[in-house]
């Protein structure tokens, strides 16, 4: 559409010159292709509104616009100019101002489409634009034209509305300038081009018609209707945005950008030029106004860029400062620690220490956040009084602090590290308690061995939690051998994957009667077939998994593949109940009742079919919880076991109202069985006190048949170790079993000595 105005525009510049004789060729030109490219543009404009969401309403009022424009000349053409003396003002005139505000709003409408929020600077800046191209324009354009306007009232106030109207408008295209700042956008560039051409046209218009020059159907005549073009390709060309994309620069690149700035600045000159050369009665008063206008406006919008900096140092330093403690925070840390990487050298180079308070959490669970939250300030507090001017401490999160040492060495990293350490052996008050908190300090160098900042935070992370684990609490990094920490962290994360995509899998070893030697259990032991480094047990998966918060979806994967094999034999008659052990997170969990049963009923098992193990700390780290949860497996029919009975609290008090079904004495207690009377003297009694509190004992790490034995001496209900199988895979379990349960006494041939082995 747009390419047929410019068409016809061409088309009707043939008739600019001289045009054969005729009025019929005069009413070819002057009224069908010129008011052509007013319908066509207004055709163009409403079109390119359809399909333009964010400029479409603009489209609509500017088709608008042509429209009247296109009536006028239909009516000065058609009647008026056919009069001796034709009517002025008349209605042609009346539809030719209809122009104007049509245009305005339109132009108002493709900013604001631009524009997500209009801050009052931005306001400010297209108000300074506006009165300083509004004094400009009076002075240069408006005053000269204005010197020859005579007439009565109504012929004066036509003859200043069309001037008027176009500084008007050159002021409001002047100060969407100020508002959106010179970008190249061509919609907006193809609209101020439009609109320039229609002012230049006036211009010219008001002077030819002063002198009585102006002909219609000359050369004048091409301003306007390039002006139709343009903007109807502005409208056409504008984005199909559904939502007002960004303005301009944010935050201090707004304060500080040229095209931004520019036009502001160039209206503020042309005003300090025009009282300048015009001071005293030469200068109008309009320009006057105008131009004194837009210098208060510049002052207002100085003292508005003052509050805006002010603000934004304020929201700068706010992102940067951790609100508990007033110190850095990570984000502020991290750019500080790339700016001390850059100038890092292997002869001056920079440390990070990484703290993590030990005992803070039971600061919260038994005092309350409060107490944790004046503790983290003191904290703070006293490590920055140990600090140079020139450190940063930041706290990362939770009880986790971080010190930048730039121009710092290892040695002199690791004596500020000791020095912190010992700061905090003094007691810190908290709601009149006195508290002793330790912490374990991780500490690493730059750019050797760390070279970038997430290398830097991961080593202090590895080194930190070789700290927690050492006597010293203060460990520099140590590069990693397999099996480091730097393993440890893809360990967890390669976890993830793997529950997501199935590669556990579980290995059952079986539990037997010592009475009869009959199958009565099987255990499910956790195995990883990891993509790259084999089958990985417990001990390679366990400690990720507690780390990276999985412990309760890893039981809960157990679980399933631990009934989905028992449903095979179940389903074969050998009716052998499964052993799954849960974490703190699944005890902790109200619902895990009505979980458990729904993986029985899924996989058709009865609740008998299982046993859920949980070890003394798990269940002493919430005890009423606990016991209610275990209390409702019971009352559904699904077992309980404590597991490792022996190395964890060992409460009688807790033990005496568990509502368990067996004990599993720990490993610890039948390695040396046989050797050692005091360890046989442990599992007597250990038995006869399950016994007493109605629970059967199952030793775990029988390895031998004279253990074996020994256990059946004394009392013990059930076996579990190699003596009598080692974890295999479901498959080898099936068979197993089968053999077990055609064996005379009921359990497949013990091995009169087996290699110790670790499950």
């Amino acid at each position: 559409m747009a390419l047929s105005v410019f068409g016809a525009v061409a088309l009707f510049a043939t008739g600019v010159g001289p045009r054969p004789g005729g009025s019929a060729w005069d009413l070819g030109y002057d009224l069908v292709l010129y008011n052509a490219v007013y319908l066509l543009g207004a055709a163009g404009c409403w079109r390119g509104a359809r399909d333009r969401a964010a400029g479409g309403a603009a489209g609509r009022w500017l088709a608008a616009a042509f429209l009247a424009s296109t009536a006028g000349n239909v009516v000065y053409t058609v009647l008026l100019a056919r009069l001796d003396e034709p009517m002025y003002p008349s209605v042609a005139d009346l539809l030719y101002l209809l122009y104007y505000p049509l245009v305005y709003v339109a132009v108002a409408r493709l900013a604001r489409a631009r524009v997500a929020r209009v801050r009052p600077s931005m306001w400010l800046d297209g108000l300074i634009g506006a009165l300083g191209a509004a004094a400009l324009a009076i002075a240069v354009l408006l005053a000269p034209a204005l010197q020859g306007v005579e007439g009565g009232p109504a012929e004066l106030l036509t003859n200043l509305a069309y001037p008027i109207a176009d500084v008007l408008l050159l002021a409001l295209l002047v100060g969407v300038g100020g508002v959106l700042g010179l970008r190249s956008d061509r919609a907006m560039l193809l609209l101020a081009a439009g609109l320039v051409c229609n002012l230049c046209g006036d211009i010219v218009y008001l002077d030819l018609e002063a002198t009585g020059r102006y002909v219609e159907g000359g050369p004048l005549d091409l301003t306007w209707l390039l002006s139709v073009g343009c903007i109807s390709l502005a409208v056409r060309l504008s984005p199909p945005h559904t939502a007002p994309p960004p303005g301009p620069p944010s935050g201090r690149s707004a304060l500080v950008d040229r095209r931004v700035l520019a036009v502001p600045v160039l209206g503020s000159v042309a005003s300090v030029a025009l009282l300048g050369a015009g001071w005293g009665d030469r200068l109008p008063v309009p320009v006057a106004c105008c131009a004194v206008g837009c210098l208060l406006a510049v002052v207002v919008r100085t003292a508005v860029t003052f509050r805006e900096l002010r603000r934004l140092h304020d929201v700068r330093r706010e992102a940067r400062t951790d609100e508990l403690t007033g110190l850095a925070n990570r984000r502020d840390l991290l750019e500080q620690a790339e700016r001390a990487l850059a100038r890092a050298t292997p002869d001056r180079p920079a440390a990070l220490l990484l703290l993590d308070l030990d005992g803070f959490k039971e600061v919260n669970d038994g005092l309350g956040h409060n107490a944790g939250d004046d503790l983290l300030r003191q904290v703070g507090s006293r490590l920055t009084g140990a600090l140079r001017p020139v450190d940063t401490l930041a706290r990362l999160g939770g009880d986790e602090f971080a010190v930048l040492l730039p121009d710092t060495n290892r040695d002199d990293a690791l004596a500020v590290a000791e020095a912190l350490r010992h700061s905090l052996d003094e007691s810190f008050s908290v709601n009149g308690v006195r508290l002793h908190v330790g912490g374990s300090f991780g500490v690493v160098t730059a750019p050797v061995p760390a070279t970038t900042v997430s290398e830097l935070l991961r080593c202090a992370d590895v080194a930190m939690y070789a700290a927690k684990a050492g006597p010293t609490k203060v460990q520099a990094y140590v590069p990693e051998t397999a099996g480091g920490g730097g393993d440890r962290l893809r360990v967890m994360a390669e976890l993830r994957t793997a529950l997501r995509d199935g590669e556990l899998l579980v290995h059952l070893q079986p539990q037997v009667s010592l009475r009869d030697g009959r199958t009565v259990g099987v255990e499910a032991l956790v195995r990883w077939e990891h993509p790259r480094r084999g089958l990985l047990g417990p001990a390679d998966l366990l400690p990720a998994a507690e780390q990276a918060g999985l412990m309760g979806p890893l039981a809960g994967a157990v679980l399933d593949l631990a009934l989905a094999g028992a449903a095979r034999w179940w389903g074969r008659g050998a009716e052998v109940p499964v052993s799954v052990n849960l974490s703190a997170a699944n005890v902790s969990d109200l619902d895990l009742p009505a979980k458990v049963v729904a993986v029985l009923d899924r996989h058709g098992l009865p609740p008998r079919a299982l046993t859920l193990e949980l070890v003394e700390d798990t269940l002493m780290s919430s005890p009423d919880r606990a016991r209610a949860v275990l209390a409702e497996l019971r009352a559904v029919g699904v077992s309980a076991s404590i597991d490792d009975y022996g190395t964890g609290y060992s409460s009688l008090a807790y033990l005496r109202h568990l509502p368990a079904d067996e004990l599993k004495l720990d490993r610890t207690f039948t390695t040396d069985l046989t050797d050692d009377p005091r360890a046989a003297a442990i599992v007597r009694h250990t038995v006869g006190l399950a016994h007493a509190l109605g629970l059967r004992l199952v030793a775990e790490g029988v390895e031998d048949l004279a253990t074996f034995d020994v256990l059946t001496a004394l009392g013990c209900d059930v076996a579990q170790g190699y003596a009598i199988a080692g974890p295999m895979p479901v498959e080898e379990f099936l068979v197993w079993l089968q053999d077990a349960w055609r064996s005379p006494a009921g359990r497949g041939p013990v091995p009169r000595q087996v290699a110790r082995r670790p499950v």
